[in-house]
């Protein structure tokens, strides 16, 4: 249908009073939950009850409150029984009534990714909505439509899906429920109980695949998932900023969105590793180093006592020294937390001296194995032979004393990597150490083996690709009763310790039967840029399927400096601002302050990566990975590969941002 087709303007008005029908009804359902709150309490049976309810039905007013504002639905599915709107939430006039629209969640609505001419799955028509762009959810935005005939044979590709797709980016991202592919929606919807891991090319939405994902299963298990929690982990803050708005878009909200070193983060980071230490820290093998070291302050009492005794009014019960240390070694080879092994070596020593009181006196009740626990001398035992220990404690003496780190690390470290943790200017006790980001994960090793802590339903880990296997295990510890899913791309792995294959990832996070998925098609990306990207993936050192485009416009420039870098950086800007959408400068890290110095005095205002609303950004090459820009000026690719040690996927990384054109602004020769 053409603009002028009088079905189609017909058609449009009936879907712009249908939305508004939906409009008031989802006002009067966010005023029904307020009005809930306030009648809920009242009806309870007692006050624990009316807490509860309380804070349930509180929740659920916040949430509907919270709703951002939007069109309501983005597509509708004809069936032989029925018509249904799909939308990013249910809305009903009244609860026993049919919806007005249905959650994308739902299980009928499947169909709308699913179904094709050759399976309808009892599809007729499957209509999709245009909106106009920033829509606030006024029914006048609703400006047009598509149907395919699934019934008659009739299925081609969406030009309003593609629109969505390819439209400006500014602000965060946004959510893709109105254009979720088959093969996305297969991970969307899978199983809670199965850890899936995505290998992504740049462009096919891995990322919103797992935000979606994590709506999903809030929707699908909501009490499973709230008493566990769900975890967003992301590479950075700025990263973190950008998804932000996604999943309370999808009707989501209250989910902890953070980064590892921000779960992990039991003192602030006030020192940086030299290159050695870092690898070294990251290095699975500091897993068994620690471990050593912590359990090697549980001991015999240095030999000290013959035996235990243990004073009960006029009496003194005794616990032999071959029997203190058959206890210990019994706990010990049961390898429980630290902690708990610690308190089983006194509930241990104190049922034996229970025994010998049972025998000479008959049974005893719970105040008497109270005193007897809390007694002196079973205390200054349990120190002695098990002490106490902070994480800090044991790492602080791992790297300061050469004698406890040749035992932790013997036959694991050689004396180059032993030489690399030993601090230069030892700090004066553990309480004054400065901690680097790597210490920070091996403090969590440590306290993961005092004491675990305390796990999530389910896990999303984003640009899994850069995990160390310390990281990993830091994260397994969070998830070790729950599911994850894993988000990357191996070939966009930049950090030193990066792994070359999911399957050591995926161990190291305690998940080897997770399955791999890959996604190589995407709209994202346009097919010119790709094929650079490409052309880069053929000399890194992984081996993952090349991404493949679904686009054949954008574009693809070089412009040479001739001695003016960022002279040329400035023209390149100025010819993107002459486009529409959202320019990404990306540059290596020490030449980001002239450039951004140059577009200043050139009259171009810019903001940071964290700064949404800008026009322009300015980006440091290590901080630009899961962003994406319209347009992307990527300024000096040499200086971006030689500054670190993978630098040609940092490079991919770079390229890999555009949505619509990348310029690349360079005065060296290009390495590609």
């Amino acid at each position: 249908m053409t603009s002028t087709d009088p079905a189609l303007r017909h058609a449009l008005r009936d879907e712009r009073a249908h939305h508004d029908r939906c409009r008031a009804a989802l006002a009067a359902m966010v005023d029904g939950a307020q009005e809930h709150v306030v009648t809920g309490e009242d009806v309870s049976a007692s006050g624990a009850d009316a807490e509860v309810l309380g804070y349930q039905l509180r929740s659920r007013a916040k949430e509907m409150r919270e709703l951002p504002e939007g069109p309501l639905f983005f597509g509708r599915l004809e069936t032989d029984r029925q018509s249904l709107h799909i939308g990013r939430l249910r809305i009903t006039e009244r609860p026993a009534d049919p919806p007005l629209v249905v959650d994308w969640r739902a299980p009928v609505s499947r169909a709308f990714y699913q179904a094709s001419a050759r399976d309808p799955q009892g599809v007729a028509v499957r209509r999709r909505f245009g909106w106009a762009p920033g829509s606030r959810g006024d029914s006048a935005d609703l400006t047009g439509l598509e149907d395919e005939h699934l019934n008659r044979g009739e299925s081609r590709a969406s030009e309003i899906v593609a629109r969505e797709i390819e439209r400006p980016r500014v602000g965060p991202m946004r959510d893709i429920a109105a254009t979720i592919q088959p093969e996305q929606d297969d991970l969307v919807r899978g199983d809670l109980a199965l850890s899936v891991c995505v290998q992504g090319a740049p462009g096919t939405g891995k990322t919103a695949v797992g935000l979606h994902r994590a709506a999903y299963l809030l929707y699908t298990h909501p009490q499973r998932i709230r008493r566990g929690g769900l975890l967003i982990l992301g590479p950075n803050r700025t990263f973190l900023t950008y998804i932000s708005q996604v999943l309370p878009a999808l009707g989501e909200t209250g989910v902890r969105q953070s980064t590892l070193g921000e779960e992990i983060a039991r003192s602030p980071v006030r020192a940086v590793d030299g290159e050695r230490a870092g690898v070294v820290k990251h290095d699975v093998r500091m897993a068994e180093v620690l471990r050593r070291a912590l359990y090697a302050r549980v001991g015999d009492a240095g030999g000290a006592l013959d035996s235990l005794v243990v004073p009960d009014g006029s009496y003194r019960w005794r616990v032999s020294a071959d029997e203190l240390g058959r206890i210990v070694a019994g706990v010990r080879a049961e390898e429980p937390p630290y902690a708990v092994g610690r308190e089983r070596v006194r509930t241990r020593v104190v049922r034996r001296i229970q025994e010998q009181a049972e025998r000479r006196a008959g049974p005893q009740n719970g105040a008497w194995v109270r005193r007897i626990s809390g007694a002196r001398a079973v205390g200054a035992y349990v120190d002695a032979v098990w002490p106490r220990v902070r994480p800090e404690e044991v790492v602080a003496e791992l790297f300061t004393d050469q004698e406890v780190l040749e035992a932790a690390a013997d036959g694991l470290l050689d004396g180059d990597e032993r030489k690399a943790l030993l601090w230069a200017k030892p700090p004066r006790s553990w309480k004054s150490a400065r901690w680097s980001a790597a210490d920070l994960v091996l403090l969590d090793e440590v306290a993961g083996l005092i004491e675990h802590p305390k796990g999530y339903g389910h896990v999303v880990v984003d640009e899994a690709q850069d995990l160390s296997p310390m990281e990993c295990r830091a994260i397994a510890r969070r998830a070790v009763f729950g599911s994850v899913t894993v988000l990357g791309d191996l070939a966009q792995a930049t950090t030193p310790w990066a792994a070359r294959s999911w399957e050591t990832v995926l161990r190291h996070l305690g998940k080897p039967d997770a399955v791999v998925v890959p996604l190589t098609a995407g709209f994202r990306v346009p097919g010119a840029v790709l094929a650079l990207a490409n052309r880069l993936l053929e000399r890194l050192d992984v081996e993952v399927p090349a991404a493949r485009s679904l686009r054949g416009n954008g574009e693809l420039r070089f412009r040479a400096a001739d001695g003016d870098l960022v002279g040329a950086v400035v023209d390149a800007v100025r010819d993107a601002l002459g486009r529409e959408g959202s320019v990404g400068v990306v540059a290596a890290d020490g030449d980001v302050g002239r450039v951004r110095e140059a577009l200043g005095a050139a009259g171009i205002a810019v903001g940071g990566a964290d700064e949404l609303g800008a026009r322009v950004a300015v980006v440091p090459a290590s901080v630009v990975k899961g962003l994406e820009y319209d347009h992307v000026v990527a300024v000096e690719p040499a200086a971006i590969v030689d500054a670190e040690e993978r630098g040609l996927h940092r490079l991919y990384v770079v390229v890999t941002r555009a949505v619509a054109g990348l310029e690349v602004v360079h005065g060296r020769p290009l390495p590609f």
